[in-house]
């Protein structure tokens, strides 16, 4: 398994411009190699190899017009190229269907609100003995390290986020060599907005709703950035001032999602959580509220949490309807207004709560034993009702010949009824 492990770089002034060289010399040859595989297809010739775009890129180097690019290593370049590989190799990919539908590689703009630059182990990057970065023709860069790598890192990718702040992103390799004791118990998760996540246990885990105790705030930022004139040092400085609020936010939430995940992952041996479509979600009047949620965030570090750890993470079907069944006996009722929070079944008489017992169909639904407010893990079965067996075929109506034939078997007298020939079609031969 690969994990990343991401810690905050504080370069000085001199380090900074060698960073923004690095940056703007990966993006201008992203967009050169992206421009001349695009003219190729414009004019209908054959793809433009890797291959050739690495001769390009070496005879480039050596014209007056892009010889700032030796300024920076030649490992970052050659790994821009293979950014713009894999950005095509996804694109077709999700044209097969073996990904998400994503679209073509685009141009890269030094205005991303994300710029980022990768070392290989062949650039002789590495960590000095007084716990500084060492990137080649950048410098010896100040690292927080908040934990200890659990191994040598293969690669080192250095990012700047739209606040201004750096990062050191590791890739490592890191196996199961952290399993948990196992335990006993399993948990069903329910996610929302009103709470966060309910459990199958009862507990009710509140949303933080992050962006929301920030809107004051940003109001007031986002209006000072709004008056102020576009190309100026002012404006900028407003805009560094938006891009942190911003930033505390998503770290703020990142770091809830972290602490809850680890939470019920040390405390269960199996997590039932439901595949919602969040994508259709953030097209409803609820968009906001569903992304200051971050469910996609939180499933995905239950998944990588689940298994380094040795957990089991099972997600259940989204169009289960969790919210119409009783937990207790099983039986469906229909769907239910929002507005409804607890109910009582009519087949069994349990007091639901509509949260607990979702929870707890969800992790029935994927196959785990889990138990709330005194209903049943294992519901005995009920014999069905006569009116939800199933419908009967009807009889075929029969023929003259054959309700005679049948008269004559239960022994009455058909003497005033002549059977018709098989022959005889005519309806004045019959009774």
């Amino acid at each position: 398994m690969q994990l990343r492990y991401g810690f905050r770089l504080y370069p000085n002034a001199r380090q900074r411009a060698a960073l923004s060289r690095a940056f703007g010399c990966a993006r201008v040859v992203f967009n050169d190699a992206l421009r001349a595989r695009e003219d190729a297809r414009v004019a209908g010739l054959p793809l433009v190899t890797s291959a050739e775009l690495s001769r390009r890129l070496t005879a480039a180097k050596k014209s007056a017009e892009r010889a700032w690019l030796c300024e920076v290593s030649s490992v970052i370049l050659q790994q821009s190229l293979r950014d713009l590989d894999a950005a095509y190799r996804n694109f077709f990919d999700s044209l097969k269907g073996k990904r998400p539908r994503m679209g073509p590689p685009r141009l890269k703009s030094k205005r991303d609100t994300r710029q980022a630059i990768r070392f290989t182990a062949n650039a002789g990057w590495k960590i000095t003995t007084g716990g500084k970065l060492r990137l080649p023709k950048v410098g010896d860069v100040s690292v927080k390290w908040s934990r200890i790598l659990p191994s040598t890192p293969a690669t080192v990718t250095v990012i700047k986020d739209s606040a201004g702040r750096y990062f050191a992103s590791f890739v490592v390799e890191a196996g199961q060599q952290e399993v948990l004791p196992p335990t006993a118990s399993a948990v069903g998760i329910d996610l929302g907005l009103g709470h966060f996540a309910v459990l199958s246990d009862g507990r009710k885990i509140d949303s933080p709703r992050f962006l929301r105790r920030a809107e004051k705030q940003l109001k007031k930022a986002q209006r000072a950035l709004s008056r102020k004139e576009k190309g100026s040092a002012n404006r900028d400085k407003a805009r560094l001032t938006v891009a942190r609020t911003h930033a505390r936010v998503a770290d703020a939430r990142r770091e809830f999602h972290h602490q809850l995940s680890a939470t019920l992952i040390r405390e269960n041996q199996a997590i039932a959580v439901e595949d919602l479509m969040v994508k259709g979600l953030t097209r409803t009047r609820l968009a906001k509220s569903v992304h200051d949620a971050g469910w996609s965030q939180f499933t995905a570090m239950l998944a990588y949490k689940a298994g380094r750890y040795g957990r089991t993470l099972v997600r259940c079907d989204r169009f289960e309807p969790t919210s119409q069944a009783c937990s207790a006996c099983g039986v469906k009722d229909g769907p239910k207004p929002l507005h409804i929070r607890e109910w009582t079944c009519g087949a069994c008489g349990t007091v639901l709560d509509r949260d607990i017992n979702a929870a707890v169909n969800v992790a029935k639904a994927a196959g785990l034993a889990v138990s709330a407010c005194g209903a049943q893990v294992r519901p005995e079965r009920v014999p069905a009702q006569r009116v939800e067996a199933g419908t009967h075929p009807k009889p075929r109506p029969k023929t003259v010949r054959q309700a005679g034939i049948a008269r004559l078997q239960a022994g009455e007298d058909v003497k005033s009824c002549s059977l018709p020939s098989s022959s005889s079609t005519s309806s004045s031969e019959s009774c």
